[in-house]
């Protein structure tokens, strides 16, 4: 009888035998000591700081002003919402 393409069967007794040769090891990290890999780590960081695009100052002025507005509109709604609130259960327990 034929295997199915994809059925899960045992490994051979020659696969058992190549995997039992190869020691496992710990990766990179068990190569280094702390130090190092927190210098490789700061390293990364300065890495990926470098690839960042960053605002222009007009860019960062407009975005700035937007949020601030924003802010401010929220705000003021979430006030008009409190003060009805506030009015409305006034009037509903006197």
């Amino acid at each position: 009888m034929t295997d199915a393409v994809g059925s899960i069967d045992t490994p051979d007794a020659q696969d058992e035998l190549s995997d039992a040769k190869k020691p496992r090891k710990g990766g990179k990290r068990a190569k280094k000591g702390p130090l190092k890999r927190l210098a490789t780590f700061y390293r990364q960081i300065i890495a990926e700081l470098r690839k960042v695009v960053w605002p222009t100052r007009n860019q960062l002025t407009s975005y700035t002003t937007v949020v601030i507005v924003f802010v401010v509109i929220m705000i003021g709604l979430v006030t008009v919402i409190d003060y009805g609130l506030n009015h409305a259960a006034k009037y509903v327990f006197g």
